[in-house]
């Protein structure tokens, strides 16, 4: 359960691992992103194709058919990371500190013994009745890099990263076996560096690279994945250095968040808002091949991850309290983690369960700024919010206006799109600076205000008009083009119906 970003407070000086720990639980819902898919068993079709995001092979390998190309997904295979943030530098001696993390697979083999010695099987039930299966793990690993930003930091600072290979050895009780995990050896490098853009601003690069031996071009992915860094990603902290956002910056830093590049990860802000001020910025970056929000944080009332993606605690500890009793030992014999799940929801307290059913976070609407002296337009009516009396009483989404830089905006407005890209919707960033018109004004029943609205360069939009089909922007994402005209019979969506 992803909660939205953290409230914005001043933050006292402190390291930078006091930092990490503010973004501990979410960097670890990065880390184990997909480790294991509801319904937790081995058999599941989804538990056979896991490891799907920010996973480094060797180059050969991954442009076996060509060149990949970037993106700031990490859901595609790759064989390097390129990070890129702006950092207010604070003081003279400011330093940088990057947090390598991510997992190496582990191969867990079942065998049991036999008159020959041991032979390898995908299951194995022991004389206490504990079934033990063939399923591959996965080990966590961390590496850090300091960087002095200094006049040589644009040299920069490379060091070499990875994990030795290893076999352990697990007998079973009762000479009936042994489990063998085996782990091959990883290697990669992290190179740091810092460009100059003013006195006391720097353009930060972070460069993770799998610098392995390549397996056969040709190679199974799975096979492949055993020398793989998966669920690749980093914290960036420091002393006395903040850092900007790149999905909200500030209006003078516009063209040199555009110019920085980030290539199978994206950072955001995590933490909390340094100095409780605007424009935004923070002491640890989290970059992470997921999209995140700026200061994504675990909702408090989620008790533990579930490792699915987009996951509502809510539906899968339903859905996993629905397991059979023998799904349910599968699960158990396939992983710990597994086991740790089916633990917490079979004893999951009423009150526990409660608190997953949903959280409001905040009651208030927000209220239109007042109209400046020279827009003498009266402000829309107030309505009621939706759990108020009244609060449902006569909406009417075609001829409803909201107030926005002292223009009513309603239906048949003309605007410009100028969204803020910190929602939810991906796609706004084709929207910026388009032109669009007006269809409807909708309250939300937290009494917030969404303007629908078509794109005057979309061949479809009278289409998209007749079955009711729009963007939606909030107000302050709006720019007026002219005065509200009076709208006329036709321009009542079909969405009002």
């Amino acid at each position: 359960m992803a909660d939205g970003p953290a409230a914005s407070t001043a933050t006292a000086d402190v390291s930078p691992h006091a930092d990490f720990e503010q973004v501990g639980a979410v960097a670890d819902a990065v880390l184990y992103e997909g480790y294991l898919l509801y319904p937790y068993r081995r058999s599941s079709a989804k538990n056979r194709v896991r490891w799907q995001f920010g996973v480094l092979f060797p180059r050969d390998w991954v442009e076996a058919d060509g060149p990949v190309t970037p993106t700031v997904s990490g859901s595609a295979d790759s064989w390097y990371q390129r990070t890129e943030c702006l950092a207010r530098i604070r003081r003279p001696d400011a330093t940088v500190r990057v947090r390598l993390r991510y997992l190496q697979m582990q191969r867990k083999q079942v065998q049991e013994t036999g008159p020959d010695g041991y032979r390898d099987v995908p299951s194995l039930r022991t004389a206490d009745g504990t079934v033990h299966l063939t399923f591959d793990e996965a080990v966590p690993r961390e590496a850090e890099v300091t960087l002095r930003l200094d006049e040589r930091a644009h040299h920069g600072t490379t060091v070499p990263v990875g994990a030795p290979g290893g076999t352990d050895v697990e007998p079973l009780p009762g000479d009936a076996g042994r489990v063998v995990r085996v782990r091959e050896e990883l290697r990669g490098s992290v190179t740091v560096t810092a460009e100059r853009l003013a006195p006391d601003l720097v353009r930060l690069q972070v460069r993770t690279t799998h610098t392995g031996l390549a397996a056969a071009p040709r190679t199974a992915r799975d096979e492949a994945l055993r020398g793989a860094f998966i669920a690749t990603h980093t914290l960036i902290g420091g002393d006395g250095v903040e850092f900007v956002s790149l999905i909200d910056p500030p209006a003078a830093l516009h063209d040199q968040v555009r110019a920085c590049r980030n290539e199978f990860t994206f950072p955001v802000l995590g933490g909390v808002s340094s100095l409780g001020g605007d424009p935004p910025t923070a002491r640890v970056l989290l970059s992470a091949p997921i999209i995140l929000p700026d200061h994504p944080q675990v909702a408090p009332e989620s008790p533990g991850d579930l490792h699915d993606a987009a996951e509502i605690d809510e539906i899968l500890t339903l859905r996993t309290m629905l397991l059979t009793d023998e799904e349910k030992r599968e699960a158990r014999a396939t992983d710990p983690r597994a086991a740790a799940i089916l633990d917490r929801v079979d004893t999951m307290p009423p009150e526990v369960f409660a608190r997953l059913h949903g959280a409001v976070r905040s009651l208030t609407p927000s209220r239109p700024a007042a109209p400046p002296a020279e827009h003498p337009a009266a402000p829309p009516v107030e309505r009621p919010a939706w759990w108020q009396e009244g609060g449902d009483d006569g909406p009417a989404p075609a001829t409803d206006t909201v107030l926005v830089d002292g223009v009513p905006l309603g239906g048949g407005s003309r605007v410009r799109l100028r969204p803020r890209g910190c929602g939810a919707d991906a796609q706004d960033m084709f929207l910026a600076g388009r032109t669009a018109e007006v269809a409807a004004v909708f309250h939300d029943v937290d009494g917030s205000v969404h303007l629908a609205v078509t794109l005057d360069d979309d061949p479809a939009s009278e289409l998209h008009t007749w079955y009711g089909r729009f963007h939606y922007f909030r107000p302050d994402e709006l720019e007026p083009l002219e005065p509200t005209r009076e709208p006329a019979p036709s321009d009542t969506p079909a969405a009002e119906a």
